[in-house]
């Protein structure tokens, strides 16, 4: 029998809670630091914990590959009393053969739901790349400009708090598409849609 994908995540989750509790050990887990200064200065018995879970978490990921066993979980986004179905990349699994292609099937009923709950407010870009020219974090974003950033996208992520609405508009590798320094290859433009101002650009 082949784990699923919620099943492979509980295994992670009681690992990760094992080597915290100092049930697992890697003894040579100081010799994986190549500045030995370095080494000498953190301690090496939560060295020991970072690396003994890596170890089990990359055993998971070769797994996911043997098995093609993906690593999208759903959830449900809520806004102004409606929902949206959205799959996402767990952030402690990766992505397998066909899993970008969920992402992307998706992207039409997340920017649906988008557009019907953020009819009345105003929008900013919460994180630029370096080479969009918007101006600072704070400066508001127009429709048609984020309309171009749409069609540039591969697929959506939404996420919502209380008062305000967030969205990614993402392309490249999921894995890699939140680090600034896989841009331009991979990447994500955030913006919020909010009433008045946004509460907070750190998204």
């Amino acid at each position: 029998m082949t784990y699923t994908t919620q099943q492979l995540i509980e295994i992670l989750d009681r690992e990760l809670r094992a080597n915290w509790r100092g049930q697992r050990i890697l003894l040579s887990s100081t010799d994986r630091i190549d500045n030995p200064v370095i080494a000498k200065a953190l301690d090496p018995q939560k060295l020991s914990k970072v690396f003994a879970y890596q170890d089990f978490r990359q055993q998971v990921h070769q797994y996911q590959r043997q098995h093609q066993v993906s690593g999208i979980v759903w959830r449900m986004s809520t806004f102004q009393g409606k929902s949206v179905r959205t799959p996402e990349l767990h952030n402690q699994l990766i992505a397998v053969t066909g899993d970008k292609e969920t992402l992307m099937a998706a992207k039409e009923s997340i920017l649906a739901f988008w557009a019907e709950v953020t009819e009345k407010m105003r929008f900013w870009l919460a994180s630029t790349q370096p080479t969009y020219s918007l101006g600072n974090n704070r400066k508001s974003i127009a429709t048609d400009q984020i309309e171009e950033l749409i069609e540039l996208a591969e697929w959506a992520e939404i996420d919502a708090a209380r008062e305000e609405l967030y969205l990614g508009l993402c392309w490249g590798n999921p894995q890699e598409h939140q680090y600034q320094w896989a841009y331009p290859q991979s990447g994500c433009y955030r913006i919020i849609a909010a009433t008045d101002e946004p509460s907070s650009i750190k998204v």
